[in-house]
């Protein structure tokens, strides 16, 4: 059997070289806008939360950023917590919350839409994190729509 002659890693080393940037840090121009669309279930993998991860950065980087949740992306936007809305039941529990008040808190806009809150997940408008912003549900592909020409996209879907 062959010995293993390097020493064991430690706290603080590293694998990769973090610190190199391939490309340009690119920056929106004035005016230019993006949407990410979520059609994914809140704690179904990690897509929702690197998606919001995403959003903020977007709007970091000077764009006019929005978040649609439609379908089971509603669920992204319900208040949480146990034993009382707003705990933390357990580490990282409040995750997607946090994120999307700190999204909205730097300016970003989130939407919801009124017929997959109350219709598909029996929830009302009163569920919803503050800032977050009902919408009909005919209201969601005329979102998407507004964005088509100017916006740059992402869509988050999970199967």
């Amino acid at each position: 059997m062959p010995a293993v002659e390097k020493e064991a890693h430690k706290k603080g080393d590293h694998f990769v070289d973090y610190e190199e940037k391939v490309f340009e840090d690119v920056k929106a121009d004035p005016g230019e806008r993006a949407l990410i669309t979520f059609h994914t279930v809140a704690f179904e993998g990690s897509i929702g939360f690197v998606n919001l991860l995403q959003a903020t950065r977007l709007l970091r980087k000077g764009f006019e950023t929005s978040v649609l949740l439609y379908g089971p992306g509603v669920t992204l936007g319900i208040q949480r917590g146990f034993p009382k809305i707003g705990d933390e039941a357990f580490p990282g529990h409040q995750n997607m919350n946090n994120q999307l008040v700190k999204f909205m808190e730097e300016g970003g806009k989130v939407y919801a839409c009124r017929f997959a809150l109350q219709a598909l997940y029996g929830h009302g408008e009163p569920s919803l994190i503050p800032g977050i912003r009902p919408i009909a549900p005919t209201d969601v592909l005329d979102l998407i729509l507004l964005h088509r020409k100017d916006a740059f996209m992402i869509h988050t879907w999970t199967v």
